[in-house]
């Protein structure tokens, strides 16, 4: 018994310090078990539209009050093909990176000679993919170029700074191409799906809560909160129309309606305590670190460097929005 019961015993101190700690342990549970309810009473109440990101062009579901949920369907499967030429172009410099200008090594060449059959057998079936006759020509030149590149090192038995700065500008122009066809695509299908559902919904979506999902990389321009903005208008991008930072590509139905209830619900908190429904939609703590911040910046000499502030509920985009000099997007670069 001595192994269970022995060792020191915790101080006066130390119990009442992990009493007061428990509270914040206790408060998940509380929230979990209310989250529940709010969420039943929410989508009792109020239509969702939940935009996932998916490889496959996004997946949209709506949730209508006392109905199955609907989901919508998936992208024309030409924005996959695009999307997988362009990767599979993309892929080829960062997989020779690590060998670049090194005779010596030769460890590339078994990966390399694997990808170079499977972009053979994706250019030997283009033809049969479906893809438009118009768009096809360009895929075949990118998926060629490919080929060669790898060909070329294989001739030469190195892979070469020279050679893969030629490739990537080479592949350029066509990448520009087909990344904007997948982007047409994409929006185009998600447009008509969005407005099919605004009719649907009637009176009833201006009530409406719709939230998409984004990682880092993908929260500016993100397209399918953009999408979903042009439906709900300006006066719904963060108070209805929320977009949810998370940190991987893809996440669940029911992991989005779970923070979609947290930030709802937390909202009657921040309105009762505080007198602010959107309070509780930032860092509660932020304002007063800023002060803080201030304050210990200017003793140590320092000028502080802090975003302006901003009211809570504000209704600006969820992403940079302030205009400053150099390319915004694929087609202002030369």
């Amino acid at each position: 018994m001595n192994i269970v019961v022995g060792g020191e015993r915790p101080g006066p101190a130390d119990t009442a310090r992990q009493n007061v700690l428990a509270l914040n342990q206790a408060m998940f549970g509380l929230y979990d078990g209310a989250s529940r309810v709010f969420r039943r009473n929410i989508l009792a109440q109020h239509p969702v539209i939940l935009a996932l990101f998916s490889g496959a062009g996004g997946r949209l579901i709506l949730y209508r009050p006392g109905q199955p949920p609907l989901e919508a369907p998936s992208v024309p499967v030409v924005y996959q093909l695009l999307k997988s030429v362009g990767h599979a172009t993309m892929v080829l410099p960062v997989t020779a990176g690590p060998h670049i200008d090194k005779p010596a090594d030769q460890s590339w060449r078994g990966p390399m000679a694997a990808f170079r059959a499977q972009l053979q057998s994706a250019l030997d079936g283009l033809d049969q993919t479906g893809m438009p006759d118009d768009w096809r020509g360009t895929n075949r030149e990118i998926l060629t170029n490919n080929i060669a590149f790898i060909d070329d090192c294989f001739a030469k038995g190195v892979i070469t700074f020279a050679a893969v700065n030629e490739f990537t500008r080479k592949q350029g122009p066509n990448l520009k191409k087909i990344i904007a066809w997948a982007a047409e695509t994409q929006v185009a299908h998600w447009m008509g799906v969005v407005a099919e559902w605004k009719t649907l919904l009637g009176a009833d979506w201006d009530k409406a809560y719709g939230a998409s999902n984004t990682i880092y990389v993908a929260r500016q321009n993100n397209i399918l909160f953009s999408v979903l903005a042009q439906f709900f208008g300006p006066q719904a991008i963060n108070s209805r129309l929320i977009l949810i930072e998370t940190v991987s590509f893809t996440t669940t139905p029911e992991d989005m309606l779970q923070s979609l209830t947290r930030i709802i619900g937390d909202r009657t908190v921040g309105a009762l305590f505080f007198g602010n429904s959107a309070v509780m939609d930032y860092e509660l703590m932020g304002g007063n670190a800023r002060d803080a911040i201030v304050a210990e910046a200017g003793k140590r000499g320092m000028a502080p460097f802090l975003p302006p502030l901003v009211p809570f509920g504000s209704n600006q985009w969820p992403a940079l929005i302030t205009p400053g000099p150099g390319a915004g997007s694929l087609s202002q670069l030369p």
